[in-house]
């Protein structure tokens, strides 16, 4: 994936991504109750996905079907991070996470087995 998706469009795409294929209506009565979208904004943010080739409308009744994985987004939002705010230092995200004083035990034993496991 080489597109940026802002964070309204993200909005649309988790409920895509929780829910599966799923009609525009249900897609905004979803937004409408968790974050009090109308009906028109959910609509406005369908047609700019569908528009970037981030979401497809299918048959049978125009089910929003999302083209881009969340693990797609992650790994592109992941590499902006890096780029913009590490110089493309993969190392350096790394080490300002690990500089973290608030890193609990579970966290920080998730990351060395991580580590151990890059053979």
């Amino acid at each position: 994936m080489s597109m940026k998706l802002f964070d309204a469009e993200l909005k649309v795409m988790e409920v895509l991504w929780k829910e599966g294929d799923t009609t525009a209506k249900r897609v905004a009565e979803i937004l409408n109750k968790k974050i009090g979208w109308c009906k028109t904004t959910t609509y406005t943010m369908l047609k700019r996905l569908r528009d970037k080739g981030a979401i497809e409308r299918r048959e049978p009744n125009w089910l929003c079907h999302p083209l881009v994985t969340a693990e797609e987004a992650r790994e592109y939002e992941t590499t902006e991070l890096i780029n913009r705010m590490f110089g493309g230092a993969s190392d350096r995200l790394v080490a300002s996470i690990l500089e973290r004083r608030d890193l609990s035990k579970k966290e920080i034993e998730r990351l060395k087995k991580m580590v151990r496991e890059l053979k």
